[in-house]
């Protein structure tokens, strides 16, 4: 029987694939940021607004020091997770994330879609172009050469049919549309965490950003208890990890929501997700659903949170907490 052996959370910042001279870079640029900027209330406030509310002690945050040990702490928190799922031999990765109209667009925006193509493509070209100059970090950033990656197309079919079945209103694709790329939710993992042997995935994309579908946090919890119910219904002998990308609070850190939300998510059960305050999870603190998919996948499995950094990269407090963590 197909088996869930491990579980793994992660931001995709594209903090962790620059140094700390390109995080202030990018929070020198916030001020023009006039429509993904919300305080901790979830209200959207200009940067002029928050850097007047900000408390004077994040200019602390943001030394040279700081930003470097930081850097560090990231760094290691992902090799600590690419390690894990090399030594965890799955035979298919269900990676769990969601899409920056880098695939879907708002001529057709689903909530829950999965991809089951023989292969996804990589085009450098088109992952994140919209944001930053890779030239930025050309060492740490998304690597140039386009290529397409293995998909696990039977076992997704699979997946899609079974969560129909659970009363799942899946949006499918097959191939993209030429010129466009897997969203780097997904060129993360194939590039941060797969460093060694890359598996065969199934991609699961849900709506967290864009409304008025995106999916709820326990609507997230239920569809991956569905994932897990669909793989321990398979009869083949498979190892699967389940990975899930984004968040946490962005573009405002919020370090009391982001440790409440993993201490809160280590114990378990869909309390926590039923109870998340909407209003909250906006912009980029949206991709929290994510981690709700996945703490449906692996419920009953225990977590072990490998580190949270809060990366402020401005003095109005903008940046993004960082999360990392393991279910086995």
């Amino acid at each position: 029987m197909a088996k869930i052996v491990m579980g793994i959370g992660s931001s995709h910042s594209p903090i962790l694939l620059m140094k700390p001279p390109a995080w202030l870079a990018r929070g020198a640029t916030d001020d023009q940021n006039r429509h993904a900027l919300h305080d901790k209330t979830g209200a959207r406030l200009s940067y002029s607004e928050l850097l007047a509310a900000a408390d004077p002690g994040l200019r602390e945050e943001i030394t040279q020091e700081k930003l470097d040990q930081r850097h560090v702490q990231n760094q290691a928190a992902m090799a600590r997770l690419a390690e894990a799922l090399q030594a965890a031999k799955p035979d298919i990765v269900v990676v769990i994330g969601d899409d920056h109209k880098e695939v879907f667009l708002e001529d057709n925006m689903p909530a829950l879609s999965v991809y089951w193509g023989e292969t996804i493509p990589y085009e450098p070209k088109g992952i994140m172009k919209w944001k930053y100059d890779p030239d930025l970090d050309q060492e740490l950033w998304y690597p140039q050469g386009a290529r397409d990656y293995p998909v696990a197309t039977q076992y997704a079919e699979r997946l899609i049919r079974g969560m129909v079945r659970d009363g799942f209103d899946v949006a499918q694709s097959k191939y993209f549309k030429e010129g466009q790329t897997m969203s780097h939710s997904f060129g993360y993992v194939y590039h941060k965490l797969m460093t060694g042997q890359v598996f065969p995935t199934i991609p699961v994309t849900i709506n967290t950003y864009y409304p008025p579908n995106n999916i709820t946090p326990l609507r997230a919890f239920r569809v991956g208890e569905s994932i897990r119910s669909q793989i321990e219904s398979w009869e083949d002998d498979l190892r699967v990890v389940v990975v899930a990308t984004g968040g946490l609070s962005h573009f405002v850190v919020d370090e009391d929501f982001d440790r409440d939300f993993l201490s809160k998510l280590a114990a378990g059960g869909s309390q926590l997700h039923a109870a998340l305050p909407l209003e909250k999870l906006q912009s980029g603190s949206s991709e929290v659903r994510c981690w709700s998919a996945l703490a449906g996948a692996v419920e009953g499995m225990k977590m072990d949170l490998i580190d949270y950094v809060p990366c402020y990269r401005s003095l109005a407090g903008t940046g993004c907490g960082m999360a990392f963590a393991i279910w086995s």
